[in-house]
């Protein structure tokens, strides 16, 4: 995700205005620290105008 708000040339603050979370939750999300629930991955997905799979990656299952 960071990457993405990055080439928007946004800011974290930015990000999370945009999704209606706070900063904090932006930096969990970029440092791999937080999972957003599918309401919010749906979110971001509107907002980059991709698939939440271009943002989001399952780890393999154990």
């Amino acid at each position: 995700m960071k990457e993405l708000r990055l080439a928007r040339e946004w800011t974290q603050e930015q990000l999370a205005e945009a999704a209606g979370v706070s900063r904090q939750s932006i930096i969990s999300i970029e440092r791999n620290r937080y999972v957003p629930s599918l309401e919010l991955a749906l979110i971001f997905a509107r907002i980059f105008a991709c698939a939440t799979d271009e943002i989001f990656h399952l780890e393999a299952l154990k």
